[in-house]
């Protein structure tokens, strides 16, 4: 009998996970507030101009709404010890926090293109783990605008279906569509496939090439036999050692609520936060990075990377939670990758199968958070590059000098686009700043402008202090 998932008694007082009506109208809010939040962000950066020696502080400083830091339930508390904890592993040896380090902002611990797993830890994954950090407002995953009624799963194939026409969203920082276009959004994994963390924290429990479970009917009984046996029965009821799809179901969930309660998953901690609030100096490379960043005719970052917070105080997360196909170069060392004819195509699969047929979104993946991305050794869907600077060379260069991005193909040229199929290459992004340029265009960023980019994205890493500041300096 298929193991399923289901409410418990034991969480009728508790907000349904993970607050799914929430986050759409927190989405509606920081669509509302592009225009008045880059306003803001750039009259900041011009008024810093004029303050002499104090260049780099915020001028109009604002109050930001954090999330409250409380003790953790008792659900999350459970949560946390199954987070570290590698007996859910076919191994034995790869707990949740082998791939989501808490001392990397939730990211891989390590430079590895792809994380190892299987029952022998032998085996490669097929991406790079994006970072658990920064979800807490995550939407569900769904095609339109952010509007509706999320407690009514949508028919993901229609809603596609009826988009497939639609000419597609216009990205540029500091403007707001005048008509929302329907978009792919929301989700968990660069393909969206999970649309809760309790869901998202399932999923890697029978992928052979993570913690390799062979079924859930193993996972449970290393759940009976663990030491947290009492601790269920005592959260849930005498009954849920006998009901496994449900204990199954209750030990995701508190998972989830540890990703949602512990502050270590959003802390807001960055030098960016502390200066939207006055409390700390850009310096003057951070300060062109952060115009840059934001500039819809140079690095356009903002169009995707919401940098501005929201109407009402909501700190940016750095991303609009969308779906783009940015054709980045195939990365030859994958081991899928050996076989020419696989291609990841996002949104269509592998991994993902309920959307298989909607091909106008084939070759697409999340935009992740650049918070912490400086904790990132690696970066794009697969794992391709593995520094910022190279990064940011794609993009400046993609466009107007693809012989400098992609390998050379059979007949010389350069083989653009060369991890999609020739069929979906319609859906890679050409009309979005700096991909609106074309070749012997010139490029859009200097290489000072690059490495000022990089030095904004080194202030959005967690944990500022001025001590830790001034050691950073040292270092470089």
């Amino acid at each position: 009998m298929p193991l399923r998932f289901q409410s418990s008694p034991a969480r009728a007082s508790m907000p349904r996970e993970p607050f799914r009506w929430l986050p759409l109208l927190l989405g509606a809010a920081c669509a509302l507030s592009c225009l008045t939040g880059y306003a803001f962000l750039d009259q900041a950066a011009t008024a810093q101009d004029a303050t002499g020696p104090d260049s780099g502080i915020n001028p109009h400083p604002v109050h930001l709404r954090l999330p409250q830091t409380q003790p953790l339930s008792a659900v999350a508390q459970l949560g946390k010890s199954l987070f570290f904890d590698p007996m859910l592993s076919g191994s034995g040896k790869q707990s949740c926090a082998s791939c989501h380090s808490p001392d990397y902002g939730y990211n891989p611990p390590n430079a590895l293109t792809v994380q190892p797993g299987g029952v022998n830890l032998h085996k490669a994954g097929y991406r790079p783990p994006l970072s658990l950090g920064y979800l807490y407002r995550q939407r569900p995953f769904n095609i339109g605008p952010d509007t509706g009624n999320d407690e009514v799963a949508p028919n993901l194939n229609a809603l596609a279906a009826s988009a497939r026409n639609d000419p597609r969203a216009r990205k540029q920082a500091g403007v707001t569509p005048a008509v929302p276009a329907m978009v792919a959004q929301g989700g968990l994994f660069w393909d969206g496939r999970a649309d809760s963390l309790q869901r998202q924290a399932y999923l890697p429990l029978l992928n052979p090439v993570e913690m390799a479970n062979t079924s859930m009917d193993e996972v449970v009984d290393k759940l009976l036999r663990s030491r947290y046996r009492q601790t269920f029965t005592m959260l849930f009821g005498p009954g849920i050692v006998n009901d496994r799809g449900q204990l199954i179901d209750e030990a995701m969930f508190a998972i989830g609520r540890f990703q949602i309660e512990d502050p270590s998953f959003h802390p807001f901690t960055s030098k960016y936060d502390a200066w939207l609030q006055g409390q700390a100096h850009l310096t003057p490379a951070e300060m062109r990075g952060l115009r840059l960043f934001n500039d819809p005719r140079k690095g356009n970052c903002a169009g995707c990377h919401l940098s501005q917070p929201t109407r009402d105080g909501l700190p940016p997360l750095f991303t609009d939670t969308q779906y783009e196909a940015l054709g980045v170069p195939r990365n030859t060392t994958l081991a899928v990758n050996r076989d020419p004819h696989f291609y990841d195509l996002g949104i269509c699969g592998p991994l993902r199968k309920d959307l298989a047929k909607q091909t106008q979104y084939c070759g697409m993946f999340l935009t992740p958070t650049l918070r912490n991305v400086d904790r990132r050794a690696v970066f794009f869907h697969n794992g391709v590059y593995h520094s910022l600077t190279q990064v940011l060379d794609f993009y400046n260069l993609r466009n107007v000098a693809p012989e400098k991005v992609y390998p050379r193909g059979a007949n010389g040229k350069p083989d653009i686009y060369n991890d999609m199929p020739a069929a979906y290459r319609a859906n890679i992004d050409n009309t979005d700043a700096p991909f609106d340029r074309r070749p012997g265009d010139p490029p859009p960023l200097t290489a000072q402008d690059i490495q000022d980019i990089i030095a904004f994205l080194h202030t959005l890493d967690d944990g500022y202090s001025t001590q830790a500041s001034d050691e950073r300096k040292l270092k470089r």
